[in-house]
């Protein structure tokens, strides 16, 4: 039921209309194809600019709904916990007494059995316990794998904290003299104390990160593509007053466990975009948190959704092996000591932090909606051959433009480039130098020629916004195995299927606990009409 009743809550607020991500990606992809379709119109790209920004607001609205469940589920692990402490010390109380009734009187206090049996079925519904009768009558009770919660006449104390490798997430543990040691969730079995941790690490965390994975693979993968661009003012990268990100976001979170014995300090920083074969870019960020820690010789980063582990003898080397897979880098300052951890969060913050460049967003011209180059075919060509219109790739760069290429029948090469000679083939060549590509295409006469040059006054091109628009549609999340509306959905799926198992789940409990119940007092409970029966009968 705990659970159930939260897990409804990000249910309903990823699927509803209004305050789901759907429309709203929806909504900034139709403004990005009206520059497309008007890429000189002003009132167009500042419809793109509004709409990216209603974007980024519903990200951060989810976020902070989602922020909001946390604060909750704090709230309520602090509250049940104190009720857990009381009704074991009221056990512990119950458990002197009655061996002292015992102990004085032949009789059995059937009272104060009654009543610990009550507090033993209340404490059940908050988490899940075992009882064992002692000799002197006295009740033990154990939590998890066998965790003392009442022995004779003393309780032990749970306590809600700030855990030590995150201190922004409360999590129980047991007072031991004047120290807490904290308890893995997966000790804590049964009651609602088990279903708020249950979903606070199946369901909340997960679904954090993945909001969070989709406004960091949005931000990298759209400025990867506005970096390719040419702005209304015909600035490329590196020029002027050119914005490359239209997107901002944080980096990932590292945070020290609170234990670490050394002031070192990590960093983590996105991996740029991998560019696809087929255009667009795509992320590997995964929806996992990562636990990094060193026993004095090596380095061990521990994905925790499933825990797989990369184990090196350097931050460096430890950071190349996971960058290209995990979609972040790793970098420290300051020795660690042994036994020093820290948590990476990768995506956690990202859906809070993301925000439209306030450059752009005060300048609708600085949207990069040209691209670069532009291509032209010699005015004295007598083949029939025909040229791409030119693109550019991540790290181009323009100052070798205008280029002359021609093509010599005598060896079937196009040259007049840097880079050398290329061998021609009608079906298609592609020429590539300096991040620059355009593709020839047919049969070339000896001498033709075909140039690449700056795009100048193409404020009237829209083929960088064009390619902007594509990415709505082109896999661009987990590894490239999803566009951003699949990726999404699947949440939604995810959490929805989830939803429906507890829902069930419960349903099927209750009906276990209705049979335990009825069996438990077909021996031992009142038949009420019985009762009534009898005592109209004693009376005659």
């Amino acid at each position: 039921d705990a659970y159930y009743s939260e897990i409804k809550q990000i249910d309903n607020l990823l699927a509803d209309a209004n305050s789901g991500l759907s429309p709203a990606l929806q909504d900034f992809f139709r403004g990005v194809q009206a520059v497309a379709a008007n890429p000189s119109l002003l009132a167009s790209r500042q419809s793109m600019i509004s709409s990216a920004e209603a974007l980024v607001s519903r990200f951060q609205s989810l976020e902070g709904r989602l922020s909001e469940l946390y604060s909750g589920v704090n709230s309520e692990l602090k509250t049940t916990v104190d009720t857990v402490n009381s009704y074991a010390q009221q056990i512990a109380e119950l458990n002197q007494r009655i061996v002292l009734a015992q102990a004085g009187s032949a009789q059995q206090p059937n009272d104060l059995l009654d009543q610990r049996d009550y507090l033993v079925a209340e404490l059940n519904k908050l988490v899940e316990v075992q009882a064992r009768v002692d000799s002197d009558g006295s009740y033990s009770v154990f939590y998890g794998n066998g965790q003392q919660l009442v022995i004779g006449a003393t309780a032990s104390k749970l306590v809600v904290q700030a855990s030590y490798a995150d201190i922004s997430r409360m999590v129980v543990g047991v007072q031991a003299g004047g120290s807490v040691q904290e308890l893995p969730d997966n000790l804590i079995t049964g009651g609602s104390l088990a279903g708020l941790l249950n979903f606070r690490s199946e369901t909340l965390d997960k679904t954090a990160n993945d909001i969070g994975r989709l406004a960091a693979t949005l931000t990298l993968t759209f400025n990867a593509q506005h970096a390719l661009g040419q702005d209304l003012l015909g600035q490329a990268l590196g020029e002027g007053s050119f914005v490359a990100n239209f997107f901002t976001v944080s980096q990932p979170q590292v945070v020290a466990n609170s234990l670490n014995t050394s002031v070192a300090t990590v960093t983590a920083t996105f991996t740029s975009p991998t560019a696809a074969t087929g255009g667009g870019f795509y992320t590997s960020l995964t929806n996992s948190d990562y636990r990094l820690t060193y026993d004095g010789a090596n380095y061990t980063l521990t994905r925790l959704s499933d825990n797989q582990a990369w184990t090196n003898a350097t931050i460096g080397g430890l950071s190349t092996a996971v960058a290209a897979t995990e979609g972040c880098t790793l970098a420290s300052a300051g020795a660690m000591a042994a036994g020093d951890s820290f948590t990476l969060m990768p995506t956690r913050f990202a859906a809070r932090n993301i925000a439209v460049n306030s450059t752009i967003a005060a300048d609708p011209r600085l949207i990069a909606a040209a691209t670069p180059v532009r291509t032209a075919i010699g005015s004295s060509n007598s083949g029939s051959a025909t040229v791409s219109s030119g693109s550019v790739a991540t790290g181009y760069a323009l100052g070798a433009l205008p280029v002359t290429i021609t093509y010599n029948a005598g060896t079937n090469q196009l040259t007049g480039f840097p880079g050398g000679p290329v061998a021609y083939n009608p079906v298609g060549t592609t020429v590539s130098f300096n991040g620059i590509s355009l593709q020839i295409t047919g049969t070339p006469a000896n001498n033709d020629t075909f140039v690449i040059a700056r795009n100048t006054a193409g404020v009237s091109d829209n083929r960088n916004a064009l390619a902007l628009g594509k990415l709505q549609t082109q896999a661009t999340v987990a590894g490239g195995t999803a566009n951003y509306q699949d990726a999404y959905a699947r949440l939604v799926s995810d959490v929805g299927n989830k939803t429906r198992e507890i829902q069930v789940t419960g349903a099927a409990q209750a009906a276990l606990l209705k049979q335990s119940q009825d069996a438990r007092d077909s021996i031992s409970g009142v038949n009420l009409d019985e009762e009534a029966a009898n005592l109209i009968r004693y009376q005659q």
